[in-house]
């Protein structure tokens, strides 16, 4: 695609949490590569109170406690630094959107605005941008999730946004699509003959994707109560990750062509109803319990007041589509998990007739792994002869077929951010999700929030540490499914 890199960036909620662990180390790691364009300005902004050399002091602190070692360039620090100014803004004051304007100053050279807001200052903001000229043509806007909480937020946002920047000037961040694994999977897909012929209901029995956190609320439980584990996983990267699983070869690699086929995916999801939910999801809230070798406290008492927010979820969910129709997905979140693990993996039908059956050997089916973090690799399970003469029958072991992207490629690896900022700052929304997506995606969530609510659904409590309820191997198991937990 023809890249059209903007001369400045607008950065909201420069001294969050989020800024301080992901954007701006992302953002020194374009600039320590020389992938930022030259002459591009990093404006933050946000409601604490800063002045240009201070806020330069707070960033470079944060690049000093959270950036690896191996990403530190020496001088690099200074020159990124400088790179910086600071506006302070309360979005929520119509009066201060003209001072931050007049720091932005001239955006001929194109600018990129990036909006990490709750909700309800969504249109707030927009007015605010817009009324003092931040909103034109050589104005494109990230958004950060979460954009909404249901479909109809998510709906009024988008038509706030959409007041003043067409969908072609819109970047709705997910950034799970920027991980370097996960786009892999469209390479793996489309860019091997083997794998199409069997990727369908003729060949694949089903579908696990698995994100898993042992982390607790952390800082984020004002947001995270309101939301849950539905919302806040479910809603975006889970959903996210299913349509590149599922969706049709795109005619080309770009914006249009792969948005098409996600959304496809999406629409074609079966919703969830009320007597599908006792079946088919499961909900759950972590007790105390130990993770990491330490003994750690209930969600309640965490969160210091009695809550039903679920903070585990798995569904089996299926694409009602001429290739998929059939087999399921099994989908599961949570948080005080077993282990900290984002992957996919997919199992394959087993051999129509086994030749050793009698003869010692037993057949696994094929499972392929795709595993995002914390490693990232991709895996082929497959049946191999263990060595030997055979005297007592033929012994057959699974064994794994590895591929590891640091290994056979060397190359560093990047923060999820840095790839989708660059591409905001350049103007390729290729792995940003459209309107049709978002709203595709919150019209199932909100079947199984409806699902909840008819029958009364509380979540059922899980020790911290371990995979979640018990309801939840279940779900897998009268299926004769396992859920990939190795």
């Amino acid at each position: 695609m023809t890249r059209d890199p903007v001369t400045k960036l607008l950065l909201f909620g420069a001294t969050g949490d989020l800024a301080q662990r992901m954007l701006l180390p992302s953002l020194y790691g374009l600039h320590a590569d020389g992938l930022l364009p030259k002459e591009l300005v990093i404006i933050g902004a946000a409601r604490t109170e800063h002045s240009d050399d201070s806020y330069r002091e707070f960033a470079g602190k944060a690049l000093d406690k959270f950036l690896p070692a191996d990403r530190k360039v020496e001088g690099a620090a200074a020159t990124f630094l400088q790179r910086l100014t600071y506006q302070p803004i309360d979005m929520s004051v119509a009066d201060q959107f003209k001072p931050l304007a007049d720091k932005v100053g001239d955006i001929a050279g194109g600018l990129a605005i990036y909006l990490s807001t709750a909700p309800s200052l969504f249109e707030a903001a927009i007015t605010g941008l817009e009324a003092v000229g931040l909103a034109g043509e050589t104005v494109r806007i990230g958004l950060e999730k979460p954009l909404g909480y249901d479909l109809a937020s998510s709906r009024e946002i988008n038509d706030a946004v959409a007041k003043a920047f067409p969908e072609d000037r819109i970047f709705r961040i997910d950034h799970y699509l920027g991980k370097e694994t996960v786009q892999n999977i469209l390479a793996l897909r489309f860019g091997n003959t083997f794998f199409e012929p069997i990727w369908n209901a003729r060949g694949i029995d089903n579908v696990q994707i698995t994100i898993a956190e042992t982390v607790g609320l952390e800082e984020r439980a004002g947001y995270y109560d309101g939301a849950g584990a539905l919302r806040d996983m479910v809603a975006n990267h889970i959903l996210q990750l299913l349509t590149l699983v599922a969706m049709e070869p795109p005619a080309r690699y770009d914006k249009t062509a792969i948005r098409d086929e996600k959304a496809k995916v999406l629409h074609s999801l079966r919703p969830i109803t009320p007597e599908d939910v006792g079946r088919n999801v499961v909900a759950g809230q972590y007790g105390a319990g130990a993770s990491g070798g330490q003994i750690v406290r209930s969600y309640t008492d965490e969160l210091g007041k009695p809550s039903d927010t679920e903070t585990f979820v798995a569904i089996k969910a299926y694409v009602d589509n001429w290739r998929w129709q059939g087999v399921p997905f099994y989908l599961r979140t949570g948080k005080r998990m077993a282990a900290r693990r984002s992957e996919i993996a997919i199992q394959f039908k087993p051999v129509p007739h086994s030749m050793f059956a009698g003869r010692g050997g037993m057949l696994q089916p094929n499972v392929l792994v795709i595993r995002l973090q914390p490693e990232e690799y991709i895996q082929l399970l497959v049946m191999a002869k263990e060595p030997g003469l055979d005297r007592d029958g033929v012994r057959l072991r699974e064994v794994p077929l590895n591929l590891s992207l640091d290994h056979e490629f060397g190359t560093k690896r990047r923060i999820a951010y840095e790839r989708l900022l660059l591409d905001l700052i350049e103007g390729d929304q290729t792995l940003f999700v459209r309107r049709d997506e978002v709203e595709g995606q919150w019209s199932w969530i909100d079947s199984v929030r409806a699902g909840w609510a008819a029958n009364g659904t509380r979540p059922k409590s899980y020790a911290s540490g371990s995979w979640g309820p018990s309801s939840a191997v279940a779900l897998t198991e009268r299926d004769g499914v396992t859920w990939q937990d190795d």
